[in-house]
């Protein structure tokens, strides 16, 4: 599969807006690479620029980037908050799909090369690509910044990996790296003291602050996030201090802990946090924790939909204080996700309908109960949801809760099979569109025909698999649920194994057309196996919630 590693470089400009565009142009004219976010801020007079493509294309296009950043911006003349060294500051490599750091390594050494010897800018290798320990933290590279290149560049232990060691008086130096994904993140405070705003950093940063013991002795204290770097500033842009951080490893510190730790800080001494700034992009995944996080913080329920978890997340953190936040351009995978590959779960209702009842042989049965199920399960994620937050019910919330985040996951993993079955009849389709004039060509239209043949088979087993296992929800809600909701868990079992039979005619009749007569034969004595076990879990359920509407 095609690799995708993500470039994150930052530039020297942050105000002139014809510049920015300038540079962005250069990355955009390059064949196979995607522009994905341009965050400039005036009062750092910094532009981060994120785009994404493969090897051979990231490489090109970071270079391009950086020649017209040359081209266009004169340090002798850079101010700004943010630390800085280089018109193009920083281009950092990181693996986003099918990607490894060792990727990302070879990179950084081929546009480090690159850039030392064609545009003569003294090149610093960093993070995962550095040439010695002591040249991996960034911070460490860039320390001096701008103003003292001039006698840093002459030491031995600061000769450039790529370029001359010479003072390059209108560029810079610039640090490239490969590294993991970053979140650039900033904390605002309701204080315009830089100082104050360094005491929140010093005490959530892992580096901590010096200070001194009962023997008046220099010690560390280490802060209280790990793998975090922080310093305080004052954004006059926006009238506040704010504490501006680098997460380096999510894991270790997400940004939902980040966060906390500042309006702790902040608390003990004498301020507030009043909202949050991210810088350049966030993966799904952060934002989905942190949802869930503050979700769980109040004791309700985590079982809700992938956007209200966002909007959580958001409304939380204060992600929007200082400007909209608009999740379709800031979050990673939906800035990657193809749109045309979501054609049906992106319609209306009404839409949907149309394009079933039209001449179209697809979307068919297969995706119509691929959308069954996933309706069914989402009744019994209502039930559960509602089952969370009923009054007298409060001690149960989490067991609830886990609940519904089951039946979202597999309302989810349906939803994207109501495409995917459509997607598998297309497959079908084309194959039988291929050439069939030589003897190789005929050879190669009959593989792909079985090829896809097999997968119309497997995608509604999938479905029959997931809408059974739906019933496990169904079943535990009809039984322990909201008894105001029991008939909406009943409708759910139908749906369910509504689902299930209408997958497995599917499986079925593209079994029939498969010369693999051996795993034909398999998936009908499962896909058998499965009705079966549906219809009788069908008829229980229906049971369960006739008693309860007679009680």
């Amino acid at each position: 599969m095609k690799k995708i590693i993500e470039c994150v470089p930052n530039f020297s400009e942050g105000n002139d807006t014809g510049i920015i565009e300038k540079i962005c142009d250069s990355i955009k004219a390059v064949p196979g690479v995607k522009l994905l976010n341009v965050d400039p801020g005036k009062a750092t007079n910094r532009t981060v620029i994120t785009f994404v493509g493969d090897e051979e294309s990231i490489v090109e296009g970071a270079f391009q980037a950086i020649r017209k950043a040359q081209e266009l911006i004169d340090m002798r003349k850079h101010k700004g908050e943010h630390p800085r060294f280089g018109a193009t500051d920083v281009c950092p490599f990181i693996p986003i799909a099918n990607a490894t750091m060792e990727d990302c390594i070879a990179c950084a050494k081929k546009l480090g090369e690159r850039v030392g010897r064609e545009l003569n800018i003294p090149v610093y290798l960093y993070e995962f690509a550095a040439s010695a320990e002591h040249r991996r933290n960034l911070a460490s590279v860039r320390a001096g910044e701008y103003e003292g290149i001039a006698d840093k560049i002459k030491l031995s232990e600061w000769t450039p990996d790529y370029g001359k060691a010479e003072f390059n008086e209108r560029s810079g130096n610039i640090a490239i790296g490969a590294r993991n994904i970053l979140i650039a993140y900033n904390v605002n405070l309701n204080t315009t003291s830089t100082r104050r705003a360094n005491s929140v950093a010093f005490d959530v940063r892992e580096a901590g602050r010096k200070v001194k013991n009962e023997k008046g002795e220099e010690v560390h204290q280490p802060g209280t996030c790990k793998a975090v770097k922080g310093i305080g500033w004052f954004i006059e842009e926006y009238g506040v201090a704010q504490v501006s951080m680098n997460l380096t490893d999510i894991m270790q510190t997400p940004i939902h802990k980040a966060f906390d730790e500042c309006v702790k800080s902040a608390y003990t001494r004498g301020m507030r946090v009043t909202g949050s700034e991210l810088i350049g992009l966030i993966p799904l995944q952060s934002m989905l924790d942190a949802g869930k996080y503050f979700l769980e913080k109040q004791q309700r329920s985590t079982g809700v939909s992938e956007d209200e978890l966002i909007k959580i997340a958001v409304k939380s953190m204060g992600l929007d204080e200082l400007s909209p936040f608009n999740p379709k351009e800031r979050i990673i995978e939906y800035l990657l996700r193809d749109a045309s590959a979501a054609k049906l779960t992106t319609m209306t209702l009404t839409a949907f309908a149309n394009e079933t009842a039209s001449e179209s042989p697809a979307p068919g049965g297969g995706s119509i109960s691929a959308y069954v199920g996933a309706l069914g399960v989402s009744l019994a994620t209502m039930v559960a949801n509602l089952s969370s937050h009923k009054p007298g019910w409060d001690s149960r919330w989490k067991e609830f809760s886990d609940w519904a985040e089951k039946g979202q996951k597999l309302k989810d993993e349906l939803l994207t099979l109501v495409d995917e079955d459509t997607a598998a009849f297309n497959k079908i389709m084309s194959a039988f569109t291929l050439p069939k004039g030589t003897d190789e060509e005929k050879k190669q239209r009959k593989q792909a025909i079985q090829d896809a043949t097999k997968y119309a088979i497997e995608v509604p087993f999938k479905v029959m698999q997931l809408s059974f296992e739906s019933m496990t929800v169904i079943e535990q809600m009809a039984s322990i649920g909201n008894p105001n909701s029991v008939t909406d868990a009943g409708v759910g079992a139908l749906c369910a194994r509504t689902a299930v039979y209408g997958a497995f005619l599917n499986v079925q009749i593209n079994a029939a057309g498969l010369d693999d007569k051996g795993y034909a034969a398999q998936k009908i004595e499962e896909g058998q196996h499965l009705l079966n076990t549906a219809i009788a879990l069908e008829a229980k359920i229906l049971a369960i919630v006739q008693d309860k509407i007679k009680a």
